[in-house]
């Protein structure tokens, strides 16, 4: 048999051949406590699917990903597990018209967030369960056919330790011991779930009565670890998910279809979240030990939006094949901004989608793996690396630029008629085009092919040309495409004209938009006749308010305006644009790096957007790492910190802006006094008013100390046992691996690389750990040793810890051609490597190649 990687081909030969009537599954979980046989931990799992065959007589396969199988039926004849099962799917043949397979398996606990997951809390000692599957690891549980098309009802039952809670899907109940699940709707494989163990766990309502008359009650659940009780805010939770179901039930026209509403927040979470009908299950970092910014209550926020707008977009009408996952994920990221903008309390959820989702676009948008929204998915590996930022934020971007070329309500009628025409069933790019088109009346089929059958980003520039009364006498937009991709496409934005403006007393003020056009750029030059005869500005923002999917560029009068004028700015979307615009030149080796530092020492204070600070503080962190000349790296993290701690010292007691200055000022300190300041912090023995040193913000003075020698192994000891918990050593262990050690460095690796006794989570502390800026030189010697290394952890490894250690220990510190060179030597010795293993390395070759064209620009232009 081919093996663990399902192919398309595969997937529609079978998908043609079958269909699924049902599935019960009976799982027993009471191995999850207590010792553990010699080997891997196990449980037992009994699959019962009714399917019916098109072509009677003829073969195909069940998915299952097992240590062993004890038995299988097919139609009440026993099959040899020996014979048809060969550790990833089991063969069928000679199959019925009608079908009944059962298989008894024993199937593996995980700790690579894949399967079943499962988690002991070093704080009380309990045993915690959950099952993540996106997109084919729900084989690793029981027996199914793996595919979104191959949908099917689903009755589970488990038997679970004394004392535990068990949720699935579906409504449960504990009935002599079992814990039974009311039957879900036909939904696919990679959406149930099982969650189980001593959880804490929280209640509500909601209740919607609709124009009929009739009402829908959804119970509300909301559960995290009992060790992280004390710090669950169910009430916020339960404030946004009602907020969100209102509103979606106001645009969407279709009651939420699957009962109950649980939501999971679980240890070593892979992802950020994911929308399993009935029992939605998050990361537990969205659970805040410590002081956070409003940005975090905002991020968790649109996490729960995004994973509600699933519940149709996904759920309820689910893609085909994984070519169309943009019909769930563009839509859910375009439907979580919009529901947090049109529903809660973060109206400005916009500014964050503009400065950091579309960053993760522009970058993902610029690889060498970049890829079409509708991408051409060949198999699993492919599916796994496709959840990116093409398919996430650009897709969304280009749903927002929709709205605007189609009218917001004829996009939602189109949405509400795509829903009640495709219920439960699965769907291509062209069924929601086909009802797009008729709310709206366009021919969306040039859009289609421009935005969505096409790669790569646009770059708009703006072109003033002044006449002799000073004024406008023509403002037109250049369009210009990569050569690698040379598609212009039609974008709907808006031009802002900007200047400062003039005050009572004669003085010049803030920098205000006073002339704006909405127009339809198409092709490489678009005249804006509409601002012919305009006062001349200081600024031209090409996309003002965000309509488009672009990178905007400046002429010189502007650019000259920003660098004068850019924190006098007042409207703060336009204020991000501009800010993600200078880091897109600073990536693309336009603008020095040390220029776009010296910009956010300048300016950054005066930014009231707490999540564009952040990002501005990450970025300029960047632009130091990778794009900064190396001889100006350590004057660069000087002024970075001394501007830090500036800010720092400036901010408002107890303020969001003190702890976010503070948390960077921590990130950047490498000089003896700011590294003592941060030490006398965690002693107590040196106080800043109004600055919370929590349990979170020790941990993260300590990580900087430790890095630079200065918390040893015994420090950090006397740390996890003040903070002796799951989050607490995730911190202990990524500090311990940060210590500027030769024989550190080499224990990271060996964890990492050369064992798999880790858990997802601390593999990930230990590669942050291990990854220092400041050590480069004691990880030289890993360069080589990472290229010997990958094949083998690609094939070693679950796919997703192979992401994780090939993206995380690759050698972009060592930023020289010399390792650049040494990439391009294993891409070209391995061209029959794993495609998705390949686009991995590319990915991070790139990334290289493009810090070494900043370093060097940022050089050149130094003198």
């Amino acid at each position: 048999m081919p093996g663990e990687n399902l192919s398309r081909d595969e997937a529609q030969e079978r998908a043609a051949l079958l269909s699924v009537d049902g599935y019960e599954v009976s799982l027993d979980l009471r191995s999850a406590v207590g010792d553990a046989e010699a080997g891997a931990r196990t449980f037992r799992s009994v699959t019962t699917i009714r399917f019916r065959c098109a072509e009677p007589g003829a073969a195909s396969f069940a998915d299952l990903i097992a240590p062993s199988v004890t038995a299988v039926s097919l139609n009440g004849r026993d099959l040899d597990p020996g014979e048809v099962f060969d550790g990833t799917r089991i063969r069928l043949e000679d199959l019925a018209a009608e079908n009944e397979l059962v298989v008894d398996a024993q199937c593996a606990y995980s700790r690579t967030g894949e399967g079943m997951h499962r988690f002991v809390d070093p704080e009380d000692g309990e045993t915690y369960l959950y099952t993540q599957y996106e997109p084919a690891d729900a084989r690793r549980v029981f027996a199914n056919f793996e595919q979104p098309d191959l949908k099917a009802p689903f009755r589970f039952e488990v038997r679970a330790p004394e004392g535990w809670v068990v949720w699935s899907n579906g409504v449960g109940e504990l009935t002599d011991g079992v814990w039974k699940f009311a039957e879900t709707k036909p939904i696919s494989t990679y959406i149930t779930a099982v969650v189980a163990g001593p959880y804490h766990y929280v209640t509500d309502s909601y209740s919607r009565t609709f124009d009929d008359g009739t009402t829908l009650e959804i119970p509300l659940g909301a559960m995290c670890r009992r060790g992280l009780a004390p710090h669950f805010d169910a009430d916020d939770v339960f404030l946004v998910t009602k907020q969100g179901l209102d509103f979606f039930h106001d645009h969407f026209d279709y009651p939420y279809p699957f009962g109950k509403y649980d939501q999971a927040f679980v240890p070593e979470y892979n992802l950020g979240a994911m929308e399993n009908p009935g029992l939605v299950t998050f990361r537990e970092e969205y659970i805040f030990r410590g002081k956070v910014t409003r940005a975090s209550y905002e991020g968790r926020a649109n996490v729960i939006l995004h994973e509600m707008a699933h519940m149709w977009f996904g759920d309820l009408v689910t893609m085909e094949w994984w070519d169309d996952l943009w019909l769930k994920e563009s839509f859910a990221d375009f439907m979580g901004a919009f529901a947090l903008v049109g529903a809660t309390r973060f109206e400005d959820g916009w500014i964050t989608f503009a400065n950091r989702r579309k960053a993760w676009a522009y970058r993902a948008d610029q690889l060498p793996s970049t890829h079409p929204i509708t991408a051409d998915i060949r198999d699993l590996q492919d599916a796994k690396l496709n959840f990116d930022g093409i398919t996430y934020a650009k897709g969304a971007s280009v749903l927002k630029q929709l709205v605007a070329y189609v009218g917001q309500d004829a996009f939602l009628e189109g949405a509400r008629r795509y829903f009640k025409r495709n219920a439960y069933g699965n769907t291509r790019l062209g069924d929601l085009l086909s009802a797009l088109e008729e709310t709206s009346g366009r021919d969306l089929a040039t859009w289609s092919r421009a935005w969505l059958q096409t790669a790569g980003v646009n770059s708009l520039t703006p072109q003033v040309i002044l006449g002799a009364d000073g004024r406008v006498a023509e403002l037109s937009v250049l369009q210009e495409a990569a050569e690698s991709h040379p598609e212009l496409r039609p974008h709907r934005v808006a031009v802002g004209l900007y200047r400062r403006e003039t005050r009572p007393d004669g003085e010049t003020g803030s920098l205000v938009r006073y002339a704006r056009a909405e127009t339809d750029v198409d092709g490489p030059r678009t005249v804006v006749g509409e601002l012919v005869g305009a006062e001349a500005p200081e600024l031209v923002l090409v996309n003002d308010d965000d309509l488009t999917y672009c990178k905007i560029r400046f002429d010189e009068n502007s650019l000259a305006t920003l660098r004068e004028l850019l924190g006098d700015i007042t409207d703060p979307l336009a204020r991000a644009l501009c800010w993600s615009a200078l880091w897109n030149l600073t990536r693309d080796g336009l603008m020095p790096a040390r220029d776009f530092v010296g910009l956010v020492l300048r300016f950054a204070g005066r930014e009231s957007d707490i999540g564009v600070l952040q990002m501005l503080h990450a970025w300029a962190d960047s632009a130091l790492t990778h794009y900064a000349a190396p001889d100006w790296r350590a004057t660069g993290g000087r002024l970075l910190a001394q501007g830090a701690l500036k800010e720092l010292r400036l901010a408002e007691p107890g303020s969001q802006h003190q702890l976010t200055w503070a948390r960077f000022f921590a990130a950047v300190a490498s000089e003896r006094a700011d590294l003592r300041l941060l030490q006398d912090l965690l002693d107590g023995t040196a106080k800043i008013d109004g600055l919370d040193v929590d349990q979170e913000m020790r941990w993260a003075l300590l990580e900087p100390l430790a890095a630079h020698g200065i918390a040893d192994e015994s420090a950090l000891a006397a740390e996890l046992a003040r903070d002796d918990t799951a989050s607490g050593k995730r911190h202990q262990v990524r500090c311990l691996a940060a210590r500027p050690s030769a024989a550190v460095k080499a224990q990271a690796w060996a964890q990492v690389v050369e064992s798999d006794a880790l858990s997802n989570a601390l593999v990930e502390a230990t590669i942050a750990g291990f990854t220092q800026p400041s050590q480069r030189e004691l990880l030289a010697p890993y360069a080589g040793k990472y290229f010997a290394a990958i094949e083998r952890i690609w094939a070693e490894r679950s796919i997703q810890i192979g992401m994780d250690v090939v993206k995380g220990v690759f050698p972009s510190l060592q930023g020289s051609q010399e390792t650049l060179d040494a990439t391009d030597a294993w891409l070209t010795a391995h061209e029959g490597a794993a495609p998705a293993l390949r686009r991995l390395v590319l990915e991070a070759r790139d990334d290289l190649a493009r810090a070494l064209r900043g370093q060097r620009y940022d050089a050149a232009t130094a003198g």
